[in-house]
């Protein structure tokens, strides 16, 4: 049994948590405001808000409810756009949405006013804007202007935003109706049942059978109605797979983390400065939110951007049986070949670990895709560089795309190291670098394609991270 509030209804769901959040909505609770768009978590038109209980408040964040699974709702609050009407008349968001013209065929406007809504519930400040919140919504009538003005409106409206008492205030301003009020109450309700004891105790045995998921964000492309149908393990609740430890200057990052939490993290914004503009890069708001980092690192995709991140970060990854023993092999040593790593049937990841970025040091990264954002990388590249007095003393760089794995540039940073930084020495590692690559032709770009871009963001690294080194500039660009 899954127990969750839907809107403002308590939930006991004997279905299957392998079944989309999506189809229960739409098929099992007759919801239609939720729409079917692509069923990959591209076009935003099925996108929610899901409530965890944190103290005494409620945090919400938007998702993509066509690749989630059923059963992560478990002990949570679950708005679908039916969930933020008011009664007799429009709420804020829908009445700037009306006011701004921001509305065509209208397929696509319940799944705008649900991220417009999460905005408004945000109190964290990490999204710059309305327009932010809205990054994974798709119009196919291309009404995005009128959608924009309308983010600024409610921008505007929520500078009076009393975050002391966020949701009197959102009530009393008609963002969202007066049952949200008693939510955090009745979340503790759920949580504090027998039942609820009784399915906490149960996890690790329930926890042996299925497929391993923890958000869903690749599995449920690919395997949506399989994944219905069968047992599933969801692990994206499990506490010793969250979390983000910063002591004795080493990062440790559970596995279950997503990337929005990545960003959240106020150690991790000041170690890493471009923190929030490379992460932008990562897919849309909704992913972003449901994303795992070990859900990256297993998909084993040659172009997964954390694991390219990751890489040149010269992390180490933690993996744990079942039995509780745990073996750390570098980050480098873990995938093998196309989708295939260093995982047994008996094991799951646990957490991936890398050092601060120290005052001699630099990172960034860099991709290329079809789109700037929302967009699968053609070749994307991240570099952590190791500088005092002009000279490399370590060099760990990254790239997707060019390999048939997540490719760690063993040759270009063992020459990197000890050599200065100028002109000849960086085209002298290029040349390296292309030795070590291998990509293919596909469907987004050819060979050689790639390897420019391999070699257009090998440059954009140096270019990046040494700014006023102006003869260096030109002299990468001849």
């Amino acid at each position: 049994m899954i127990e969750f509030i839907l809107n403002n209804e308590v939930i006991k769901a004997p279905e299957n948590g392998g079944m989309t959040l999506l189809d229960f909505i739409r098929e099992n609770k007759r919801l239609k405001g939720t729409k079917i768009g692509c069923r990959e978590g591209d076009c935003g038109a099925c996108t929610i808000l899901v409530g965890v209980l944190n103290g005494d408040n409620v945090s919400y964040q938007s998702i993509t409810s066509c690749i989630s699974p059923l059963g992560n709702a478990h002990g949570k609050h679950i708005v679908t756009v039916e969930g933020i009407n008011l009664p007799n008349t429009l709420n804020t968001v829908q009445q700037s949405m009306t006011d701004n013209f921001a509305t065509q065929c209208g397929f696509c406007t319940p799944g705008f006013i649900v991220s417009m809504t999460g905005f408004s519930l945000d109190n964290n400040k990490i999204l710059g804007s309305c327009n932010d919140a809205i990054s994974g919504n798709i119009c196919r009538c291309t009404g995005y202007k009128s959608i924009e003005k309308a983010g600024f409106e409610i921008e505007e409206k929520l500078k009076q935003k009393d975050n002391n008492q966020q949701i009197k205030w959102l009530i009393k301003e008609g963002f969202i109706p007066n049952y949200f009020e008693t939510i955090p109450e009745k979340l503790r309700a759920l949580n504090l049942s027998p039942r609820a004891r009784h399915l906490e105790r149960s996890r690790e045995a329930r926890g042996q059978k299925g497929t391993i998921v923890a958000n869903g964000t690749d599995l449920y492309v690919r395997y949506a109605d399989k994944l219905s149908e069968e047992k599933v393990n969801l692990i994206a609740d499990e506490n010793y797979l969250k979390g983000i430890d910063f002591s004795n200057d080493i990062f440790t990052i559970g596995v279950n983390t997503t990337v929005t939490e990545l960003l959240e993290n106020e150690h991790l914004r000041k170690n890493i400065p471009n923190l929030k503009s490379f992460l932008k890069l990562v897919s849309s708001e909704q992913i972003r939110n449901m994303g795992t980092l070990g859900g990256n690192f297993v998909n084993a995709s040659p172009i997964g951007d954390m694991s390219i991140f990751f890489l040149a970060l010269n992390s180490t990854i933690t993996i744990q049986n079942k039995n509780g023993t745990e073996r750390t092999i570098p980050f480098q040593e873990f995938h093998l070949d196309y989708k295939k790593y260093d995982l047994k049937e008996s094991e799951v990841l646990k957490s991936i670990s890398f050092s601060i970025i120290d005052k001699n040091e630099q990172f960034n990264f860099e991709k290329v895709s079809k789109r700037t954002h929302l967009d699968i990388a053609t070749v994307n590249s991240a570099a952590r560089i190791s500088e005092k007095n002009g000279v490399i003393s370590n060099a760990h760089f990254s790239l997707g795309g060019v390999a048939a794995i997540p490719k760690y540039l063993y040759k270009t940073n063992k020459f990197l190291k000890d050599e200065l930084i100028v002109s000849e020495t960086i085209h002298l590692a290029e040349k390296v670098m292309q030795s070590e690559i291998s990509p293919i032709s596909d469907v987004r770009g050819t060979s050689d394609y790639k390897r420019l871009l391999a070699r257009q963001l090998f440059f954009a690294h140096f270019i990046k991270l040494f700014p006023n080194d102006v003869e260096l500039h030109k002299m990468i660009s001849l």
